[in-house]
């Protein structure tokens, strides 16, 4: 099969520079991971910019049979270039271009982009996630929340922007920074001290739960990680399978899936969560588009299932592919 590998690379491919740029992801070794195991499993690949040029690029690589009908797939590693809900951008264009892909949705990938709307979903179905607050300047009310609380930016991933904030005369500047530096509102939500569980999803429908991932802060005074620590947080500071008791895990599992389905995601995600003192856990967010990156929460927590790195990526592949087509890749 024809299996075009999305990303972004190169931030050229623009008409106008306009709009919040992404930070920069150095993620050449994923891309290269992925487009082997691609082959690997039989498939001819392609690896292209997810930019204005892209339609033009697939339609040469996989032009439509003599029905009119794809002959081939996209696996989605895009992140997006510039603007509002870039990860959003490149699942659009194949929507509008009829080029089936890998994961979520337009739809999906917005609805659990959004940290607020991500929690309103979840508690509307039941699923506990920490109290918050949605603020612009950081003066308006706190209502019932309790310090220390985490500060971030309303739509990004991965901890980028985290602050965690100890007390009330602090939030004024935490949020202020949050929104200058992200352009974006600041969810001011509080902070759960406790054992921190990632849960990696793969499927449809009857969703596979793969082995628990807990992060293994060590000796570090506060168990939160921004986006600088999680690149040097190595794959010995994660413990998988979690050291959890059987109910506890299958509780975690349980409300991992109806996040996971509340949000609309399809094919993969990973979900993390909080345990507090008591054993309550707590849904922080769903990642749609987790990390395939070797030393990954996701792709340890795959292997631990016994997965090769190979076997996985075809298998998301096989499960896209069988989203669309109703038979998987074989």
């Amino acid at each position: 099969m024809r299996v075009a590998v999305v990303w972004n690379h190169d931030d050229t491919g623009v008409i106008n520079r306009f709009g919040q740029p992404k930070p920069e992801i150095d993620d050449r070794e994923e891309i290269e991971s992925v487009v082997a195991a691609l082959q690997e499993g039989g498939h001819q690949t392609l690896l292209c910019e997810g930019d204005r040029g892209l339609l033009a690029s697939l339609e040469r690589f996989m032009p439509p049979d003599s029905q009119g009908r794809p002959s081939g797939i996209v696996f989605v590693r895009a992140s997006g270039i510039q603007g509002e809900c870039p990860s959003i951008h490149v699942p659009a264009m194949l929507e509008m271009a009829g080029v089936p892909y890998t994961g979520s949705s337009p739809l999906g990938c917005g609805l659990a982009l959004d940290k607020i709307i991500t929690k309103r979903l979840i508690r509307d179905a039941g699923v506990p996630t920490p109290n918050f607050r949605l603020m612009r300047r950081g003066t308006e009310s706190t209502g019932d929340l309790r310090f220390p609380v985490v500060v971030k930016p309303r739509r990004e991933y991965n901890s980028r922007g985290l602050q965690l904030v100890h007390e009330p005369a602090q939030l004024r500047q935490a949020v202020e920074v949050t929104v200058t530096q992200s352009a974006q509102d600041a969810l001011v939500e509080e902070y759960i001290e406790g054992r921190e569980i990632t849960v990696a999803l793969l499927g449809n429908g009857e969703l596979e739960v793969l082995p628990l991932v807990e992060k293994d802060f060590g000796d570090r005074e506060t168990h939160t990680a921004t986006w600088e620590d999680k690149g040097r947080m190595a794959a010995a500071q994660r413990i998988c399978p979690a050291r959890l008791e059987s109910t506890l895990a299958t509780m975690l599992q349980d409300i991992s899936v109806a996040t996971f389905h509340a949000c609309e995601c399809r094919d993969f995600a990973r979900v993390d969560l909080r345990i507090d003192r008591s054993g309550q856990p707590f849904v922080l967010e769903i990642n749609h588009d987790p990390s395939l990156a070797t030393g990954g929460s996701y792709v340890l927590a795959a292997r631990t299932a016994g997965h090769t790195f190979s076997s996985l990526v075809n298998r998301i592949l096989d499960v896209a592919h069988t989203r669309y087509f109703g038979i998987g890749t074989g």
